[in-house]
């Protein structure tokens, strides 16, 4: 009361009343700028959902049935990622079901938990202990499915902390996602041989560029897009270690790699930055549903 009869005094003095009508103008264009934003997010939200779910198969790109984008679907994963696995999968044969993951966030969303709940087992690693929690909350995770380890990677030390941990020479799924180092970490896991191997780019780098950052163990990712490494210099160290691309998630996000031996003809190729680029399109992450967890675990 005592707030809007002060307001009615200023009101009345020259010089405070144009202050307090530029104020309230003001307040008016945050509301419309924010309420245009919200409309625009939901538009933007609507038409990605549109492009996947109806647009996708007719596009000439992503025609050709052994393209993966079509099948990306996402339970914990960000990008669709967790649809590409299963059909990956599907197509080389599921093996023995164990992975490795190196950035697994708080453990309700990354490229692995779904895998879990599917009887999956596997390695979780993360600089950041904040997936402890996740894992001690789910009790169908206290079996033995899921060995982890709280420790900051380096390009020498992950062979050694792979080793350490019982990681199979020859696995499954590898999934890298660590932001800065990415590169050099799968530069020293040469010795092991995993089916497939998930691993961010960067997608700010055009496809034809070789790029990365330089290397230092402790340096962590700014914020900036001077991190990681080009998918064309990723495509040629997997090229070195025996993997074709064959695909990356619609957002600009992720590669997926499969070992030569597996490829045969299940994959469109060719297996070139250039043919499986996809450009950064983050702003169309739109999580369908309630909010992420890892589902119970099923009987392997």
């Amino acid at each position: 009361m005592f707030k809007k009869l002060l307001k009615g005094v200023y009101s009345r003095i020259p010089g405070i009343r144009e202050l307090l009508q530029i104020s309230e103008s003001a307040n008016e264009t945050r509301n419309l700028v924010r309420r245009m934003s919200i409309s625009l997010g939901q538009l933007n939200a609507a038409e990605s959902l549109r492009l996947f779910d109806l647009e996708l198969e007719r596009h000439p790109r992503y025609a050709d049935p052994r393209r993966l984008l079509r099948y990306a679907f996402a339970v914990c994963s960000q990008n669709g990622e967790d649809g590409i696995i299963r059909e990956i999968f599907r197509r080389i044969g599921p093996g023995d079901r164990i992975f490795a993951e190196i950035g697994v966030g708080d453990g309700t969303e990354n490229n692995t938990a779904f895998l879990l709940s599917q009887g999956w087992r596997g390695f979780w690693i993360d600089g950041d202990r904040s997936f402890l929690k996740t894992i001690e909350r789910a009790a169908n995770l206290q079996d033995g499915c899921l060995k982890s380890s709280v420790t900051f990677v380096s390009r020498e030390n992950i062979a050694g902390l792979f080793e350490a941990l019982g990681v199979p020479k020859q696995f499954d799924l590898l999934s890298l996602d660590i932001d800065q180092n990415t590169y050099y970490i799968w530069e020293g896991l040469t010795g092991f041989r995993p089916r497939v191997v998930v691993i961010e780019y960067n997608a700010s780098i055009p496809p034809d560029v070789e790029w990365r950052v330089q290397y230092d163990a402790r340096r962590t990712w700014d914020g900036t897009h001077n991190y990681g490494a080009s998918l064309k210099a990723l495509e040629l160290l997997g090229r070195k270690l025996g993997y074709c691309l064959v695909g990356c998630d619609f957002n600009g996000v992720n590669a997926f790699f499969v070992r030569d031996d597996l490829v045969a003809d299940r994959f469109a190729g060719p297996f070139t930055s250039e043919n499986q680029y996809e450009p950064p399109r983050y702003f169309l992450r739109q999580r369908r549903g309630h909010p992420g967890a890892i589902l119970d675990r099923s009987a392997p």
